[in-house]
């Protein structure tokens, strides 16, 4: 297997495994610190917004350009698009799917599928998005700057799921579910990941001219994750603490530049 496709399982198994211990707090406590929870939010979506530009669409762009078949701006766009959308689609389907199951109140195994099912549908554009990251090294000047622009994808995707094996652990237990069994089912939400994650890659390793839409496309798939789940998700406590959260995306945000300009 190729070196970028490992980097790329490695990466994803890192995020599964940080859903994993999401998912252990269950064991450990009754209920996650909600404040600490939203600052971690907080600080993902900053980082994910800001390697969406740096680390995904500055090099799609690039590499457009570089290939002189179609005009940069087209690929950029029509990839970020195609992510957004994707992501978009599979909310709707998690939307109907949770509306089936409220209408069977009494069926507890169908509600919690759909809970679990939402989950693991939302994970796949994550993987598939530090799958392209690394991925990408392979038709790419490897650089530490490259490098590094990959990791930090993979720390941001990590730290947003975190609360989403919580999301999943925790309701469970509170269906009375033991807190093995909750525990588990939590962090197999996370497991779709680095299947993911290695199809994403394989995918840019062998077929060169998709690499500045995958590029642009995971891009766009991180940015209606941050901006329409995690954002909002972060500031539910913003009557209490204003600022608390938001300074997360801002440090997130400052954090993954200060990176990506250092090293470059």
């Amino acid at each position: 297997m190729d070196n970028t496709v490992l980097l790329a399982l490695t990466a994803t198994l890192g995020t599964w495994f940080v859903t994993a211990l999401g998912a252990a707090t269950v064991v450990f406590f009754k209920s996650p610190s909600p404040k600490l929870l939203n600052l971690m939010l907080g600080f993902a979506s900053g980082v994910m917004i800001a390697a969406s530009f740096w680390s995904l669409l500055q090099p799609a762009i690039e590499r457009a350009e570089a290939s002189q078949t179609l005009p940069a701006w087209f690929v950029a766009t029509t990839g970020f698009l195609a992510g957004a959308v994707f992501m978009w689609i599979s909310d709707k389907v998690v939307t109907l799917s949770r509306k089936k199951a409220d209408k069977k109140d009494g069926e507890r195994l169908s509600r919690i599928i759909m809970l679990v099912l939402s989950i693991t549908l939302h994970n796949i554009p994550e993987g598939l998005a530090v799958g392209v990251a690394f991925g990408a090294l392979q038709n790419r000047e490897f650089s530490p700057e490259n490098l590094m622009g990959a990791i930090t994808i993979a720390v941001g995707i990590g730290l947003q799921n975190f609360p989403e094996g919580a999301a999943v652990s925790l309701p469970l237990r509170r269906e009375g579910f033991s807190r093995r069994k909750s525990f588990f089912v939590g962090q197999a939400s996370g497991l779709v990941e680095p299947i993911a994650g290695v199809v994403g890659a394989l995918a840019v390793v062998y077929i060169e001219s998709l690499l500045p839409y995958a590029l642009s496309f995971a891009a766009g798939a991180m940015i209606l994750v941050a901006v329409h789940e995690l954002i909002p998700e972060c500031q539910q406590n913003k009557k209490t603490s204003p600022y608390f959260a938001t300074m997360g995306i801002v440090a997130g945000f400052a954090a993954m530049m200060l990176l990506d300009v250092m090293i470059k």
